[in-house]
C-alpha cells in the first residue's frame, strides 16, 4: 500500500510518514497544497492524509479538485480546528474521514486501516489470496503455507503483496519498488532481487517466477 501525506508542519509529517513506513506502507510526503493535488492526482495512491491548513491551496480545495476529477482515492483529513462545521465541510468536500489535532498516533493507525479495508484491494476484492497451498490475508498480513503460518518481516509481505494481488500477472521490479519503497528512494534497485530471493527462501523457489527482462511473476504451485 503506497500513502501520500500532505501536511506542511514538517516535523508532524516525517514522524507521521516514520511510523506509518515501519507499519509497512510506503510513504511520500508533500508540504504544498498544490504539490499534493499534482501528486495525489497522478493516481499511483492507495490513501491520501490531507492537512486542511496548507500552503498553496488548501486541504478542502485539494480534496474537492480530486474528486471533480473523478479519483476516489480515500482521504483522511487532519486540521488543528475544530467544529461541526469544519467536519461537515470536510466531508462535503468528499473526504472519507477527519481527524482534528492533536490526535493519537495509534487512532490515526486505526483510521487508516479501516479506510484501506473499506475500500478493499483491487475495489472490493477479498483480502484473502489463495494460490494452491499458498494463502496470504492481506488485511490481517498474515502468511500460511499448507498447515504453516509463514513468518515475513515487513518489507517482504509488502513485496509479497504486490506480487499476490496481480498473481499470474508479471510485475516489474519498478513497480514493486514504487510501492514497497518510495518515489524518493534512491539506493540499488537490485534490493527488490534480495526480498525475491528471501522469499523463495521462506515459500519455495517456483513460487515466483522470474521472467527475463520483464520483472515477477506469482504462480500457483
Amino acid at each position: 500500500m503506497r500513502l501520500l501525506i500532505v501536511e506542511d508542519e514538517k516535523r508532524l509529517a516525517l514522524s507521521l510518514a516514520k511510523g506509518l513506513t515501519a507499519e509497512g506502507y510506503a510513504v511520500d510526503v508533500v508540504h504544498d497544497g498544490l504539490e499534493g493535488l499534482h501528486m495525489a492526482g497522478e493516481g499511483s495512491y492507495d490513501l491520501v492524509i490531507l492537512d486542511i491548513m496548507l500552503p498553496g491551496m488548501n486541504g478542502y480545495r485539494v480534496c474537492g479538485a480530486l474528486r471533480s476529477a473523478g479519483h476516489d482515492v480515500p482521504i483522511l483529513m487532519l486540521t488543528a480546528k475544530d467544529g461541526e462545521y469544519d467536519e461537515a465541510e470536510g466531508l462535503d468536500t468528499g473526504a472519507d474521514d477527519y481527524l482534528t489535532k492533536p490526535f493519537s498516533y495509534v487512532v490515526l493507525v486505526a483510521r487508516v486501516k479501516a479506510l484501506l479495508r473499506r475500500r478493499g484491494p483491487s475495489g472490493g476484492a477479498s483480502p484473502v489470496h489463495v494460490l494452491g497451498d499458498l494463502k496470504v490475508d492481506t488485511a490481517a498480513r498474515r502468511v500460511h503455507l499448507g498447515e504453516d503460518e509463514i513468518t515475513l518481516t515487513t518489507k517482504e509481505f509488502s513485496v509479497l503483496e504486490q506480487l499476490v494481488v496481480r498473481a499470474g500477472e508479471v510485475v516489474s521490479k519498478a513497480e514493486i519498488l514504487e510501492h514497497v519503497w518510495d518515489f524518493a528512494y534512491d539506493g540499488d534497485p537490485n534490493i527488490v532481487e534480495v526480498y525475491i530471493s528471501t522469499l523463495r527462501r521462506k515459500l519455495g523457489a517456483t513460487l515466483i517466477r522470474t521472467v527475463r527482462g520483464a520483472g515477477y511473476r506469482l504462480e500457483s504451485r
